[in-house]
């Protein structure tokens, strides 16, 4: 969707809260605390937000529980910032949007930071689910790999040298990609085998075929997946369909981003960039991804 597209698809403040009515009751507008249907709900036109149920006598915001609650942003800002955000292809700094939206540095920052959390608002491993139900795993052939992140000692700040006292540890990301499908990224707090292990069972169908380098983590996959290793310290980047190619080209589209768009990451929000980045790379084909957005702004 380019300018001209925007423009016309969200000209005034109530097109935009019609269109995210639709986006979030796909089954027609329903009552947030009775249930109530469509036909006994009505707009108030004092707060366009705002909608009245005559069957409970309650008003409801249709934005309530979702990134745009509590914000004092105009929707007109918020949805444009959603559309420069997806526009480009490494992300937007908060620096950025504050001069395009203009706002302040702060609430820039903020919006940002709410859009990252509904591009990472999915289904994730360990929610209560079916067991048996395998399309919450990867299970055809998923490469995995793990990369660190964080800048050189001699980049950082003196005051920042002083307080690490010389020590500067990496942030640790494990990535798997399933070929054709997705990527899935979690930082961890170490590399150790049971912590990557865990990960793993929580992600992969027991059987599947994985591909990995020669970290040690990795050694035990044999005993439930059929693994298959390449050896990147001999020289070794390809046997016959086994690679981590893909995995490795993700890694380089994050670090282009991270580094080059916004500098320096913390490890405290390091997930939410990663959530980015993967959201990004599902849906690089996808027409519809500002819908998705709005779709999973329901927190």
């Amino acid at each position: 969707m380019n300018f001209q597209e925007f423009k016309k698809k969200f000209p005034s403040k109530p097109k935009i809260i019609a269109y995210f009515v639709k986006v979030r009751y796909k089954n027609g507008l329903v009552c947030n605390h009775c249930g109530g249907s469509e036909e006994q709900i009505y707009q108030r036109l004092d707060l366009p937000k705002m909608f009245e149920c005559k069957s409970c006598g309650n008003s409801f915001s249709v934005f309530a529980g979702t990134i745009f609650e509590k914000s004092s942003t105009d929707l007109k800002k918020w949805f444009y910032a959603i559309h420069l955000f997806l526009n480009g292809k490494k992300g937007i700094s908060a620096l950025q949007l504050q001069r395009e939206i203009g706002t302040t540095y702060k609430t820039a920052w903020r919006m940002l930071r709410q859009i990252r959390l509904a591009m990472g608002n999915k289904k994730k491993k360990g929610d209560k689910k079916d067991d048996d139900n395998d399309d919450d795993f990867m299970q055809t052939i998923i490469e995995i790999d793990e990369t660190y992140i964080g800048g050189k000692a001699e980049n950082k700040h003196m005051s920042e040298r002083v307080a690490a006292k010389g020590i500067f540890k990496k942030m640790i990301v494990l990535g798997m990609l399933e070929r054709g499908e997705e990527v899935r990224a979690f930082v961890l707090d170490d590399a150790k085998r049971d912590t990557i292990m865990a990960k793993i069972h929580e992600n992969v169908k027991k059987g599947s075929q994985i591909m990995t380098d020669e970290h040690k983590a990795y050694y035990w996959l044999y005993s439930q997946y059929q693994h298959q290793v390449v050896n990147h310290s001999q020289g070794e980047y390809k046997k016959n369909d086994a690679h981590t190619n893909s995995i490795e080209g993700f890694w380089s589209t994050l670090k282009r981003g991270v580094y080059g768009i916004y500098h320096h990451v913390s490890k405290k929000h390091l997930q939410l960039y990663v959530n980015e980045f993967a959201f990004r790379y599902n849906n690089r084909k996808n027409k519809g991804m500002f819908d998705l957005v709005l779709a999973q702004a329901i927190l």
